[in-house]
């Protein structure tokens, strides 16, 4: 599951009672606590699924990521009971909001049961979800006519995404349950090498998002007070740092500052699990720590420190002298 989060119960048996409504359009769901939580319900208010969009505009916020199951039947009395499963994720919503609602649609449709959906929809616009902007998509759906640079965008993430689900095997591939994605030969020497505690401490990779391959971008060496500074603050970026010794201080840091494109977002998020897993396989590298950030200025010297200063006292609690036994 590529980003470790699940439906929950509670959603389950909303999704039951969706299905089996004759007054119930839809069903709203939201990630909380590293869970996928039903919402609210929408109404079905006329006889048709255009018609009733229009109910989801008072659930739709520019700056929050959202996912929407529509019953696509005209009649929810038929006996069709095929869904639609769309992902609303506004460019105005937070970065890492964006990155797991983008990363964990396919596990709500998996875990929901493929066979409930005909179809899964991505979005970023309010307007896409009207009935003239669904009448749009159903448009370029049928037509054959070349897609503008936006519409190609979300067909790329499209079929990153099928990738992701079918799986793909070959050389030069990594793959840990996530996105399978291609890595440069020179990636597994880099970290081999970081991870022999000699030389350049800092070791950046990127994404290529036009051929999704994973580059080296550099080795070099950053002290603490200057690590942040080192990481690149216009791309997301994968980073790893030998703290100090290589056995027990190699820090994961991934970054994706707000400005990234949607695709290079979601090539991350589904990509950083198949990272870990080549550093951890094929470099040899011991991850003592992994952090998460949007900005490179949030790695400061004192993350580091904090985070080593904590294991430091679970390590010496840890071996605490045992108290003397009493007299029986």
């Amino acid at each position: 599951m590529q980003s470790g989060i699940s439906a929950s119960q509670e959603l389950h048996a909303a999704l039951g009672s969706l299905i089996s409504s004759t007054s119930q359009r839809g069903l709203l769901a939201t990630i909380s606590n590293e869970t996928i939580v039903p919402g609210a319900t929408i109404p079905s208010q006329s006889s048709s699924f255009l018609s009733d969009l229009s109910n989801l505009s008072t659930h739709v916020k520019p700056n929050e990521a959202l996912y929407i199951l529509l019953r696509r039947a005209d009649s929810l009395s038929s006996t069709d009971k095929s869904l639609v499963a769309i992902t609303f994720v506004p460019n105005a919503a937070p970065v890492r909001q964006k990155m797991l609602f983008a990363s964990t649609r396919l596990t709500l449709v998996r875990e929901l049961g493929g066979e409930h959906f005909s179809e899964s929809v991505f979005c970023t616009e309010a307007d896409e979800l009207t009935e003239k902007g669904w009448e749009k998509h159903v448009k370029h759906t049928e037509s054959e006519n070349p897609l503008t640079a936006e519409e190609q965008s979300l067909q790329d993430i499209k079929q990153a995404e099928a990738l992701e689900s079918r799986g793909t095997r070959g050389q030069g591939l990594a793959q840990s349950g996530g996105l399978a994605i291609r890595v440069d030969d020179q990636i597994a020497t880099a970290l081999k090498t970081l991870g022999e505690g000699t030389g350049d401490n800092l070791v950046q990779l990127r994404t290529d998002v036009p051929t999704e391959t994973l580059q080296l971008v550099s080795q070099s060496s950053a002290t603490l007070s200057s690590l942040a500074s080192s990481i690149d603050t216009a791309e997301p970026r994968f980073s790893f740092y030998r703290h100090n010794d290589p056995e027990s201080s190699i820090v994961f840091i991934s970054t994706c500052p707000s400005g990234s494109k949607i695709k290079e977002r979601m090539l991350y998020a589904a990509g950083r699990s198949n990272v870990i897993a080549l550093a951890q396989n094929d470099g040899g590298l011991k991850l003592a720590k992994k952090i998460e950030a949007t900005n490179p200025d949030e790695i400061t010297e004192q993350v580091i420190l904090d985070e080593f200063k904590t294991e430091d006292k679970e390590e010496k609690k840890s071996f605490a002298k045992p108290k003397r036994p009493g007299r029986r």
